[in-house]
């Protein structure tokens, strides 16, 4: 197979002028230089490109961003530069920590009967977003639907603090690092996703999903290096302190809730992330009180059935199936009227928020 190569054109007035700030400034090496007499062209590599600086090239002069373990070393500590061409250069951590922003509470209600846009996402998939503030940028919950048949997915992984998969119809086929071979998860079940841990999605057959990611904006990466199934089977390896989970929903046992007149299963996911998250469906067995929880972010979703939805100072809401809500700390609600047939999905960070009589 014949080699191919791929330059970036920057333009330049006097290339004498812009070789020493790519070469020693920026530590890239020089290639190649000509006319030798009075050189017009050189091109430079190094950290994954390959710029090619040509006197009176009609391209703008552009920004370059040097990602590095070391930023405030790399260019005797400035964070941005500009080349004699003009170009921007800006020097930045290789692999920045994960900001948590804070929460910004709300009262959110949001129903499939309000027709909120479904959205073509990564891989063909479609998302429709549930909480749309995303709390100030604290969490993103999106409904998804998965195309039928083998899904365009590549090895990748999430920069993220919490993630949930749960399976709300149809059946998904997903392959994760050091957990054996082909998983699937059918309605009810769930996963997490540690943060990190790489993943592929393989094939679908009508299925709809909840997705949970903490924060809300986070980076997805793709991994062109790891080939999955990888050769270990490692169930209880962590990354960053939270376990993976493949949760099963038929083999779940219901046992009293935090709200009275409800019972509830655990997916064990509080236990797998040390607090970090508790993912629970509930069920009614009677009537529920006003109620009150102290913990940061509680998110629900209605899987089946029906209820209404009662806060302090807000008219009622009457939910189905597809409808979500989040309920900020310290305000007083209640789940009346339910059908014996309802079940939620409750999501709470920290895992099982203190929940009190209003």
């Amino acid at each position: 197979m014949s080699e191919t190569r791929a330059e970036i054109r920057l333009p330049t007035q006097e290339l004498r002028n812009d070789l020493p700030f790519f070469t020693k400034t920026l530590r890239m090496r020089l290639d190649m230089i000509y006319p030798a007499d009075n050189p017009e062209v050189a091109v430079v590599s190094g950290h994954g490109l390959r710029l090619r600086i040509q006197k009176g090239a009609p391209e703008a002069p552009g920004t370059l961003r040097i990602l590095t373990e070391d930023p405030d070393g790399f260019a005797g500590g400035a964070r941005t530069l500009t080349a004699p061409n003009g170009t921007r250069i800006e020097i930045d951590e290789l692999d920045p920590p994960l900001v948590m922003p804070r929460t910004e509470h709300a009262f959110v209600v949001r129903r499939l009967a309000d027709q909120a846009p479904w959205v073509i996402g990564r891989a063909g998939m479609e998302y429709r977003d549930l909480v749309p503030t995303r709390l100030g940028g604290a969490m993103i919950a999106s409904h998804i639907r998965v195309p039928d048949g083998p899904v365009p997915d590549m090895v990748h992984y999430h920069k993220v603090g919490f993630q949930l998969i749960f399976c709300v119809a149809g059946w998904v086929d997903v392959l994760y690092e050091d957990q054996g071979g082909i998983r699937r998860i059918n309605a009810g079940d769930c996963f997490i996703q540690p943060p990190g841990i790489r993943h592929k999605v393989l094939h679908s057959e009508g299925v709809q999903v909840v997705e949970i990611g903490v924060p809300a904006d986070h980076v997805t990466e793709i991994d062109h290096e790891m080939t999955l199934p990888t050769p270990h089977f490692r169930p209880d390896r962590e990354w960053e302190g939270q376990k993976f989970v493949h949760n099963i929903g038929r083999d779940g046992t219901f046992q009293p809730y935090r709200i009275p007149g409800f019972e509830a299963r655990d997916t064990m996911i509080n236990a797998a992330t040390k607090g970090v998250a508790s993912v629970m469906v509930a069920r009614p067995v009677g009537v529920a009180p006003w109620t009150v929880h102290d913990g940061d972010i509680l998110f629900s979703f209605v899987m089946a059935g029906a209820m209404t939805l009662e806060g302090e100072g807000k008219e009622p809401y009457r939910l189905s199936p597809g409808d979500a809500f989040v309920i900020p700390p310290g305000m007083a609600t209640r789940y009346s009227d339910a059908t014996p047939d309802l079940e939620l999905l409750e999501v709470s960070l920290p895992g099982n928020p203190p929940t009190r009589l209003a």
